[in-house]
């Protein structure tokens, strides 16, 4: 029976007065009954508007039919064969902006949870079956891939497929790039990724950790060491300040190494190796999803209380709906319309030894209008003149973007690179280099998971081709 419905099925989640303080997945799925619903709601159209905008073209009407029939594993396959990460991608990507908002359903209510339908169906796959993957025969070639992020793993995951040997190498001593350091517990638990590269190690996938690529090893040593292309998806892992007095302050973190400590290093253990500043009033200045997580994540730390300090208004917030609205019920403070200006901290010159020296103490704002709208269309922040007032806080996160690593840049020659320092590439993913392709945040800067998994599709493709006529 088809549901008519014009409102999704809700998603479950934790409560927020609980939620708040574990850093267990705040959503907590669909149930076989709830998913089945939710796919009834789906119209399965002839032209498929919602697999244009998946950037890796996931075939949705088709994994949806098998939902409805409760046919949960071959929904698995059929997403299977055009994303190497289904459960990651259900959960972080912003299905709002690509594949739901093409949906029909959305024109007169609520798109179907196209999202929360791949979730359910990846989660009941790592539960329910544990049959070895087939390994494809080997076609005798060899491709390097930098860096274990999204690119990178899906890079890897369409070549090995196509029986490519293939060595992706990760700087960090665990796999998953950003998945791992960059995106807290509460909406991607670390043990989903652990599961999505095992299962690419048992499509003959070789992931070496620990090895930085520009030091350990150059672009050229990869090739000498017989492989025929290399992919670098490396990121961009170099964290963007505002060039504000007092930013060198103790107290004061990028939303990456904050997120790192936490995440990665499990920061949030009672005696952890790598410390962080928890407790006390914390800003994180941003208005991203990079922010909403770091803003979280301090609350989850112990924070007494956390604000987002951001320059434009509520509309022009760049960070997911779904992401907002948890933190408003998880009790984070939004200044909107307000910009930091410095960074206060306690300094006892009488004293150089006093342990409170060069601590935050607070932060200095302005507050801002909305004037005439900028390059991209957004209203561009004005300065109120007269408007400064200090922020009482004893940490500053700030969350401004990121750019990719110069490393590889700068150890390889003949690689052209923008004014952003992004890998310069053509439409197929090939750069400067002859053999050498690049995808992702290495190439674009700060961007989605799955756009990354985008360009980690379509460089795997321009591979395949260039190696086979080689």
């Amino acid at each position: 029976m088809p549901n008519m419905s014009l409102n999704k099925n809700p998603m479950p989640t934790q409560e927020a007065s609980v939620r708040a303080h574990n850093f267990n997945e705040v959503a907590t799925g669909y149930t076989d009954e709830m998913a089945i619903d939710e796919a009834n709601r789906c119209l399965n159209c002839k032209n498929m508007p919602c697999v244009a905008g998946c950037p890796v073209n996931i075939h949705i009407p088709e994994f949806i039919a098998k939902i409805k029939e409760g046919d949960f594993e071959a929904a698995y396959q059929i997403i299977s064969k055009s994303s190497s990460l289904p459960a990651v991608c259900g959960r972080v990507c912003p299905q709002e902006t690509q594949c739901e908002c093409k949906c029909v359903r959305g024109i007169k209510g609520e798109p179907v949870g196209i999202g929360r339908l791949e979730r359910f169906v990846a989660d009941w796959h790592n539960a329910n079956t544990v049959t070895a993957a087939d390994v494809p025969a080997p076609n005798g070639h060899r491709v390097a891939i930098v860096g274990s992020g999204p690119s990178g793993l899906t890079c890897a995951g369409d070549l090995a497929k196509k029986g490519y040997k293939v060595t992706v190498y990760e700087a960090l001593h665990t796999a998953g790039g950003v998945l791992v350091y960059g995106i807290p517990e509460f909406r991607l638990p670390k043990k989903i990724v652990a599961k999505e590269v095992e299962t690419l190690k048992a499509l003959g996938v070789d992931v070496e950790t620990n090895v930085v690529i520009g030091k350990t090893l150059t672009i050229d040593e990869l090739f000498e060491m017989g492989n025929e292309a290399v992919f670098v998806g490396s990121g961009a892992g170099l964290p963007n300040f505002m060039g504000i007095p007092g930013e060198s302050l103790k107290g004061v973190y990028s939303a990456n190494e904050f997120l790192t400590r936490s995440n990665l290093m499990k920061a949030y253990l009672e005696t952890p190796e790598t410390p962080i500043m928890k407790g006390g009033k914390v800003a994180v200045v941003g208005g991203g999803n990079v922010a909403m997580d770091a803003a979280r994540t301090a609350l989850r730390l112990g924070a007494e209380t956390v604000y987002i300090v951001y320059r434009r208004s509520m509309e022009e917030l760049p960070a997911r709906k779904e992401e907002v609205e948890h933190a408003e019920e998880e009790g984070i403070v939004f200044k909107l319309l307000n910009n930091p200006v410095e960074i206060l901290g306690y300094n006892n010159p009488d004293d150089p030894r006093d342990p409170k020296n060069g601590f935050v103490t607070g932060m200095k704002c302005i507050k801002m209008e909305l004037g005439e709208p900028d390059e991209k269309g957004r209203r561009r922040p004005v300065a109120i003149p007269g408007s400064e007032y200090v922020l009482d806080v004893d940490t500053v996160i700030i969350s401004i973007g990121t750019s990719p690593n110069p490393l590889i840049k700068n150890t390889t020659e003949g690689l052209e690179v923008n004014s952003h320092g992004g890998i310069i590439v053509n439409e197929d993913g090939l750069t400067s280099r002859n053999a050498v392709y690049a995808g992702g945040d290495a190439v674009t800067g700060a961007a989605t998971v799955i756009s990354a998994m985008g360009a980690g599709k379509v460089a795997a493709k321009a591979i395949d081709e260039y190696l086979m006529n080689k």
